[in-house]
């Protein structure tokens, strides 16, 4: 058994990491470290315990995460979450600000009878997981991905957006000029795009001469914030001698990605 200094050691150096660590004896909470208690908006573990639900109550019921109906009879949160491939030891949990976020789990349990349970943030590799760069997925021409790829994946970005409570955002690009079917210009266009968006975005060739711009963004507004951005981004990477026309879409009402591009 861990005796109190031990365990005031602990405390300190869980506190200096950023993921969220609980740990636990047996199977009941008896510490947690700062970015937990953030997380949840409280300021210690004392506020923590003293209205604590059963753990697993914390795992927003979403389907594609682990979460208590996921248990299997008999058996601990633990031992259950312990059966799956580490990959998908993934949770999902909701902080103060009503966000819900992903958590990669880690469980250390060689010590007597505690657990140290670290929380992963990966809730933006859950998009980039999506939107996984490899030769298959990408236009060898361009540079940019293909279309078949982005139409392979359309499902799984709108269950991204739903889970992370963004809209999508589609921006057709259309090059004019008489030498847009060059092949080191649009490489260098594409280069150049690529190397301005967030990892999270993707630059899709749609046909020879049209791009497709496809982002996840938090409103309308901000939407509209990267259009802007967009337009000059395209100004000043594009050469002098080709020209441009372009369109955007924002998602409303959890609308398909099929309808969006009908209106491009």
């Amino acid at each position: 058994m861990l005796d109190e200094t031990c365990l005031e050691l602990i405390k300190s150096i869980i506190n200096t990491q950023k993921d969220l660590v609980v740990v636990f004896r047996g199977d009941v909470p008896v510490m947690t470290n700062k970015a937990f208690n953030s997380f949840l908006g409280l300021s210690s573990f004392d506020d923590y315990i003293s209205d604590a639900p059963s753990f697993i109550e914390h795992f927003a019921m979403h389907p594609s995460y682990f979460n208590k109906d996921k248990i299997e009879n008999g058996d601990s949160w633990f031992e259950s979450i312990l059966r799956l491939e580490e990959e998908n030891r993934v949770v999902s949990m909701i902080n103060t600000k009503y966000e819900p976020r992903a958590f990669m789990l880690s469980i250390e349990n060689s010590v007597d009878n505690f657990k140290f349970v670290i929380f992963e943030d990966i809730t933006q590799d859950l998009i980039k997981r999506i939107m996984i760069e490899n030769n298959a997925n990408i236009d060898k021409k361009s540079g940019a991905y293909s279309k078949e790829y982005f139409l392979q994946i359309c499902n799984n970005l709108e269950e991204a957006a739903v889970f992370n409570e963004k809209i999508i955002g589609l921006s057709s690009i259309t090059l004019l000029g008489e030498n847009i079917l060059d092949a080191e210009i649009i490489k260098s266009f594409v280069k150049s795009f690529k190397s301005t968006i967030r990892q999270d975005d993707m630059l899709v060739r749609w046909s020879n001469d049209k791009f497709i711009f496809v982002y996840l963004v938090d409103s309308t507004t901000n939407a509209s914030l990267v259009v802007l951005k967009l337009k000059e981004v395209v100004d000043k990477i594009l050469p002098t001698t080709l020209t441009y026309s372009y369109k955007s879409v924002f998602q409303k009402d959890g609308e398909k990605i099929s309808k969006l591009l009908d209106s491009l």
